[in-house]
Order: structure tokens, then C-alpha cells, then sequence
């Protein structure tokens, strides 16, 4: 799916909200710039989130509990070893709500369950985004919007 600019990258990712429920994890992979955590902005403004959406970079762990489904903006980039998540009590996340997480690869081989929808955003030359859908079980039923 081509996003031609921001407006388009914040729509897809709306539609997705739409279909999320608690226990769901959502993989984002892309560069850095390609667009992840805008994508995360239009699935909290679509969850009924109003305040700003900074990039998880630096708190790693970047809660948003205060709409009916609660999500967690996770980004892994600065992960070294795949034991440092252990810190970061991600098993006990999922249970509530939803759990967002770029550059979910960093987490090491296996570390997600098959459900996980993974997505890919990768910057075009034009100022576009690609985004690559590599659903996850029971996904293709539940997000027709792709």
C-alpha cells in the first residue's frame, strides 16, 4: 500500500485502531524517519488520544492508558541484547491492552507470538511511504482495510 504523505500515514494507521482489542501486538519495522511512530499517532487519535505522541526512542517503554483500550508504544532500537526486554515487563503489557512495538527484530528470534500483525514502512523517493503488510494470524479477516 502506497501512503503519499503524513495525512495518508496517520489514516492507516486509524484504520488499523479500529480493529485493535486488548492482547493484540502490533510489529513496526522501517528505518529510522520511515514513518513508524506517525503511524502509532494516527492509531492513538483514532483510540480517542488528544495529547502529543513522542518517539519511544529514549523512554523505550511509552504508555497510553487513559482511552477505553490501552496501548504501549514500545521501540527497541536502543536494545543490545534481547535479555534487556526482560526489564522492560512486556509479558504483563499484552494482557491489558495493545502493544505497539518498532523495531520488534531487536527482540531476537521467536520472541513474538504468530498472532503479532507485522508491518513494514519504507520511504520512497517521492516523499511516499510503502507500507508492506505481513499479516499475522486471523489478521487478513480483521483488517480488510490494507
Amino acid at each position: 500500500m502506497i501512503l503519499a504523505d503524513e495525512a495518508a500515514t496517520k489514516a492507516a494507521g486509524a484504520s488499523l485502531a479500529a480493529c485493535l482489542k486488548p492482547g493484540d501486538i502490533i510489529l513496526l519495522e522501517g528505518a529510522l524517519g520511515a514513518g513508524k511512530t506517525t503511524f502509532v499517532r494516527g492509531m492513538l487519535a483514532a483510540l480517542g488520544h488528544d495529547g502529543e505522541v513522542p518517539s519511544p526512542s529514549f523512554a523505550i517503554v511509552q504508555p497510553y492508558e487513559a482511552q477505553a483500550l490501552p496501548l504501549w508504544h514500545v521501540d527497541l532500537y536502543r536494545i543490545e541484547h534481547p535479555a534487556e526486554l526482560d526489564e522492560l515487563g512486556l509479558d504483563t503489557i499484552r494482557d491489558d491492552g495493545v502493544l505497539v512495538v518498532e523495531w520488534p527484530s531487536r527482540a531476537g528470534e521467536g520472541a513474538w507470538p504468530p498472532s503479532a500483525l507485522g508491518l513494514s514502512l519504507e520511504p520512497r523517493p517521492d516523499g511516499s511511504r510503502c507500507l508492506t503488510v505481513m499479516a499475522g494470524k486471523g489478521w487478513e479477516e480483521r483488517w480488510p482495510c490494507r
